[in-house]
């Protein structure tokens, strides 16, 4: 029997259980950055490259039309001009969300930080919230924190995933190890939907498409890229080579092509 949760998560995944999301929150942690000026163009551009979904914030998602992409409501919030900008506090709620039409809201939880307590008692509060009204959470979960010496070590990055599995999560967003064995038991430890970080922006367009291309093989269910989409020369064409890459299982080789055509022809979404 089909639930609202499901209902609305396939509004973001598609028909394979892949999805290309694009993040776009940066706005409220580090300001208006290059890419996030124009938010209707970003967005505009987004949609043309055949993006699943995008993350935003509220003013984002009363103000600026998602054109038909599923619509993710992120709940947590800092800025980087605070003594403690890793402490990720709920800045939205659940019901503004519904509101707003979102097919799921994110929370971001830096585990491992000093206040990953706090985090995930906010984290605890939402996940009841939103299964009462039948919308999907989906999970940041980053190992982050004075302990943790390298972000994208197994160890940690299993734990982090493995929590917010363990604590409810329908989908959990995650960093990438590094390589497609290890990460492959990062994705078998647990029985959600796995996506892959985008991190900061790639050395070069071909890093970024064989993070991408890697991470599908080791069985993620899809990927949240942000910097290295919108940071792009061609954004539309950047999020194509991300579809063609999740959805249809071309090379990264065959991706960059993508990206140096002139033709502004776009991909159906499925």
């Amino acid at each position: 029997m089909e639930t609202g949760k499901t209902r609305r998560l396939r509004r973001i995944f598609r028909q394979d259980g892949k999805t290309v999301i694009i993040p776009m929150d940066h706005g409220v942690s580090v300001g208006p950055i290059e890419g996030l000026t124009d938010m209707a163009d970003t967005i505009d551009n987004v949609a043309k490259g055949g993006a699943d979904a995008v993350l935003v914030h509220a003013g984002i998602a009363k103000t600026v039309d998602n054109q038909g992409m599923g619509l993710i409501f992120h709940l947590s919030g800092a800025t980087r001009l605070t003594r403690e900008p890793n402490w990720k506090m709920q800045v939205s709620t659940v019901k503004l969300a519904l509101r707003l039409g979102a097919d799921a809201v994110s929370v971001h939880i830096n585990v491992g930080s000093e206040h990953e307590q706090d985090m995930l008692d906010q984290f605890s509060r939402i996940l009841d919230e939103s299964d009462n009204v039948g919308l999907p959470v989906l999970a940041m979960m980053y190992p982050r924190g004075p302990g943790i010496q390298n972000e994208h070590g197994y160890e940690v990055v299993s734990h982090a995933t493995r929590l917010g599995y363990e604590l409810g999560a329908d989908v959990v967003k995650t960093n990438y190890t590094g390589d497609v064995e290890s990460f492959r038991n990062v994705v078998k430890s647990v029985k959600a939907p796995v996506v892959v970080a985008g991190g900061p922006k790639a050395g070069s367009e071909s890093e970024a498409l064989q993070l991408v291309s890697d991470s599908i093989k080791a069985g993620a269910a899809g990927v949240s890229i942000g910097r290295n989409v919108f940071q792009h020369r061609k954004p539309s064409l950047m999020t194509r080579a991300l579809v063609e890459i999740v959805h249809n299982g071309i090379s990264p080789t065959q991706a960059l092509s993508i990206l140096g055509e002139r033709s502004e022809r776009i991909l159906a979404r499925a």
